[in-house]
């Protein structure tokens, strides 16, 4: 314990002495405080002159401040706002001859930055400049040019006219009305005769027309009254043809039968008696019976007379229509030439007697079967892409139109007034479709969307369209009328309700065919057993309607079959047209 202890107290001792040397000795104390001396570092590497490498950067940063030369294909640096827009400096820039980049132009003389004077302010300035010699200076409160004129007019400008000068026009106004001199009572003789006043201007001023005025001719001259009648006689003409827009060609139709009447004194045009349906099962069609060939060109769409189909009527690509018949000799009966480009569509009115042509040269025509006559010709000057009557037999004065410019026309034939426009699709309409006992119908068109319109109300109630959905250029309904048949162009027919909610039936689509392009007719059999179609190889597709599988294809023309209309009374028989200018008939 002992040498613990004095261990302990050697310590002390030390820790002691070093204290009494710092008060001894300060100066010793700060120099054993101060920090070491750092001598400079030796580098073993040479020198490098850094001048080249500023002089690189200092041009790399010159570079990317410039403006980029327009000439250039390749920057090798992200550019900035600045560079982007700035000046063309240098030569002379095709694009921008004045040296200023074409997005920042707002005006044909470069960049304009907007004032915040009025231009109404302005003007008024401008003129008053130019009329007083003094205007109001925008940079402040005060005036500038001729201060003495200022004074004397008491500062007003061109739009802010004194009382007084008021009063005086309107006293010149007045009297220039009641046949004066145009001057004012009050005015001083001395402006009168001064020339640089516009008082004188006033009581000197003459028309353009002044000293050239000649006695009233009475008599036309013969050079004169000849073009008078000429003009008269073209206004007559032209009001004759009853103001159509579109073009017109003299009507035209041959007959091609043996004789217009039977030895009973019965039309050709007259449905044989003992025409009925021999059973209410239909049968898809096998072998070909018979070719009517007759068209020039393609025929564009085929209708069988209603309810018996004895005759058939083909629109043609060579601009005339023909009937056939059907039952007998299979020829052709008459030629109906009207038109003056492309036949469209074709409609028979619901007895037969009549029917109407939709054509190219943007007529409607409504002819007499039998005849051949045009009883009515119509025109918007649009072309029209589909014609249907009113299928209720009270309304068959009632003609609908699609046309080329989106709207649905409606006329009525009696005194072939427009009673109403359906004005809502976005593109040309394709198709006219009546549902719900003719109280609706059902148009498509180039906008891809199918809308329901009430007949006579110009108000769409239902509207039908899916980013899925592709133009329908045909649209058949069932003969149970609860259902529409809709010729997709993505190679599928679409089935819709005709009930309230026109829903998309998702469990029926018939598909196969190669319509793309094409606006193939879609029709069904007469029991409604069958689907059928053209299409763009020539062939006439049948489905069978309850399990929508494909039943049969015929191979009916050489390039594309258009349309197919089944026979309303024989359950067999098919007709299908063509682009190869004929018309098959099939059993």
């Amino acid at each position: 314990m002992d040498l613990l202890q004095n261990y302990a107290d050697e310590k002390e001792d030390e820790l002691d002495e070093p204290e009494n040397q710092n008060d001894q000795n300060p100066d010793s104390a700060a120099l054993e405080s101060s920090p070491p001396r750092i001598l400079p570092s030796k580098s073993a590497a040479p020198k490098v002159d850094d001048t080249t490498l500023a002089l690189t950067v200092a041009q790399a940063r010159q570079t990317q401040s410039r403006p980029i030369d327009p000439s250039q294909h390749v920057v090798a640096y992200n550019p900035t706002y600045e560079q982007l827009w700035a000046p063309i400096y240098g030569p002379a820039h095709p694009y921008a001859k004045d040296g200023i980049a074409q997005g920042m132009r707002n005006h044909k003389l470069g960049f304009v930055e907007d004032a915040s004077i009025d231009s109404f302010v302005f003007d008024e300035q401008y003129n008053t400049f130019y009329k007083y010699g003094y205007a109001a200076d925008p940079a402040g409160s005060n005036y500038i040019g001729d201060l003495d004129a200022l004074e004397k007019n008491n500062a007003i400008s061109v739009y802010n006219i004194r009382q007084n000068e008021q009063k005086k026009r309107k006293l010149e106004r007045k009297q220039e009305a009641e046949g004066g001199d145009g001057m004012a009572v009050d005015v001083d003789p001395a402006e009168v005769n001064n020339p640089a006043t516009d008082s004188w201007l006033m009581k000197n001023r003459k028309s353009p027309w002044a000293g050239k005025k000649e006695g009233v001719q009475t008599e036309l001259t013969e050079e004169q009254k000849k073009y008078a009648e000429e003009y008269a006689k073209k206004k007559e003409e032209k009001g004759n043809a009853g103001g159509e827009k579109g073009e017109h060609v003299e009507d035209k139709s041959t007959f091609h039968g043996k004789e217009e009447k039977d030895y009973q004194g019965r039309s050709w045009v007259a449905p044989p008696k003992d025409a009925k349906a021999a059973n209410d099962h239909c049968y898809i069609p096998k072998r070909l019976v018979h070719t009517w060939s007759g068209h020039t060109k393609g025929v564009s769409a085929i209708r069988f007379f209603p309810k018996y189909g004895h005759l058939i009527l083909s629109a043609g690509m060579d601009t005339k229509v023909k009937i056939w018949d059907v039952f007998n000799s299979g020829k052709c009966m008459r030629t109906y030439m009207g038109h003056s480009k492309a036949v469209r569509d074709i409609s028979f009115c619901n007895d037969g007697t009549k029917f109407l042509t939709a054509s190219y040269d943007k007529n409607i025509k409504y002819w007499d079967t039998e005849t051949g006559q045009v009883i009515r010709t119509f025109s918007t000057g649009k072309i029209p892409y589909v014609v249907k009557l009113n299928p209720d037999d009270d309304k068959q004065n009632i003609l609908l139109a699609g046309m080329s410019d989106k709207k649905i026309v409606q006329w009525d034939m009696n005194t072939k007034e427009i009673t109403q426009e359906y004005d809502q699709h976005l593109g040309a309409v394709n198709t006219i479709t009546f549902v719900d006992n003719n109280r609706r119908f059902v148009t498509s068109s180039d906008d891809k969307s199918l809308r329901v319109w009430e007949f006579g109300i110009p108000v769409v109630i239902k509207y039908i369209s899916e980013p899925h959905m592709h133009s329908m250029p045909s649209i058949s309904l069932h003969p149970n009328t609860n259902w529409l048949a809709a010729q997709s162009l993505d190679n599928q027919i679409l089935i819709y309700s005709t009930r309230e909610r026109f829903q998309l039936n998702k469990k029926k689509r018939f598909a196969g065919h190669i319509v793309a392009g094409y606006a193939c007719q879609v029709n069904f059999s007469p029991d409604g057993r069958f689907v059928m179609s053209g299409d763009g190889e020539g062939k006439c597709w049948f489905w069978d309607w309850k399990s929508c599988k494909v039943f049969r294809t015929l191979k009916c023309h050489e390039g594309v079959c258009i349309g197919c209309e089944w026979h309303p009374l024989e359950q067999s028989k098919v007709a299908t047209c063509g682009w190869d200018g004929l018309i098959k008939y099939w059993d």
